[in-house]
């Protein structure tokens, strides 16, 4: 059998393993979230909600913070947070500028200037 090794990518986090078993709590927590229920408990007490899924007090703060990249820095997959997402109201672009260090109006003009980012209906 061959040892695989991943090669880095640069400015990426490997979602491995080790990264899913520290984030397990926090993306139960945000795979809740697909019960409506879920989400109006999270929205009415957040604090207690987070408390239900025995969060780090890490994890509480980037929750209070919003802050993507420091969630996916502790374990969080991008597939369960794509729930908070929706509680926060965060587009694919405002998520885009989060993850790259823009402002959500930076990366929308990022975009437009690489010829991508608008869309059509049809």
């Amino acid at each position: 059998m061959t040892d695989y090794k991943m090669r880095p990518v640069e400015g990426t986090i490997h979602f491995d393993g080790a990264q899913a078993t520290k984030g397990f709590n926090f993306n139960k927590m945000c795979f809740s979230f697909n019960n409506e229920e879920a989400r109006q408990a999270f929205l009415a007490d957040p604090e207690a909600y987070m408390e239900r899924f025995k969060l780090s007090e890490e994890f509480k703060q980037a929750l209070r913070d919003k802050d993507l990249n420091k969630l996916l820095e502790l374990g969080g997959s991008i597939y369960y947070m794509a729930k908070l997402a929706g509680i926060f109201g965060w587009n694919m672009q405002v998520i885009g500028g989060m993850q790259s260090g823009r402002t959500t109006e930076e990366f929308q003009a990022y975009l437009e200037s690489q010829g991508r980012g608008k869309t059509t209906n049809g």
